[in-house]
């Protein structure tokens, strides 16, 4: 029998690229307010807006615009025209629509994988959004469960595990965020690998478990995890 009972992995940044296009939105951002602020005071004050609304609007495309809108209004001091805004909807709504761009061997490892595991795909962010990157992905028929949520924390990987009825000794978790993928699942006392991605938001940066933390490990690319689990079940 497995060690581990559920294999799940994140999607944005550790499936394929999601950061990117947040960084190429922001610099048009910062271009089409250059009149009025330098690009280190527009990205600042972006992402103080960003993380004051997450409570609000959560995660994703959408509340990164209405953050931008508001950024814009608030630097602009109301000047921003309605042509500007329309700039700004209008890129937000071409990041909807970018090719999704797996990441290097995500293909090949979880079609290794599924042979072995039962694979589900945990994600966070707006559930429209989400799916259809999914759909667009080719990835949904490698996972068995597909989970979209509004949080990660402890209390909601708890849950989840519950409601599949896994104990957590016999879960393991794949993702780039320390924040929202590795800490709180190790605190649940599941197993979780980390791997980092040279984009990830700051947000989600976080200190990293203490060195000999039992259950973590980190890996240089998605490639390594077949043979970590290959170590891992062999003992």
């Amino acid at each position: 029998m497995s060690r581990f009972e559920l294999l799940a992995f994140d999607a944005d940044d550790t499936l394929w690229q999601n950061e990117r296009l947040y960084l190429e939105a922001q610099a048009k951002f910062a271009g089409l307010l250059a009149r009025y602020h330098s690009p280190e005071r527009i990205r600042e004050r972006l992402y103080r807006a960003e993380t004051r609304n997450l409570e609000h609007f959560g995660y994703g495309v959408k509340a990164f615009a209405l953050s931008m809108i508001e950024t814009a209004v608030e630097l602009t001091e109301g000047r921003i025209s309605g042509q500007d805004l329309q700039t700004l909807v209008d890129l937000a709504r071409g990041m909807l629509h970018v090719r999704v761009e797996l990441l290097e061997g995500v293909l090949e490892t979880l079609d290794l994988l599924k042979k072995r595991f039962s694979l589900m795909l945990l994600t966070k962010g707006d559930l429209f959004e989400q799916e259809n990157k999914i759909a667009r992905s080719g990835l949904a028929g490698c996972f068995r469960y597909i989970e979209i949520v509004s949080q990660k924390t402890a209390p909601v990987y708890q849950s989840l595990l519950e409601r599949y009825s896994v104990s957590p000794g016999r879960f393991l978790m794949v993702g780039n965020s320390l924040r929202s993928d590795i800490l709180p699942v190790l605190e649940i006392g599941g197993h979780a690998v980390y791997i980092p991605h040279e984009l990830t938001w700051q947000h989600e940066h976080a200190d990293p478990p203490p060195a000999g933390q039992s259950g973590y490990y980190q890996l240089a690319h998605v490639g390594l995890l077949p043979a970590l689990l290959e170590q891992m079940e062999t003992g």
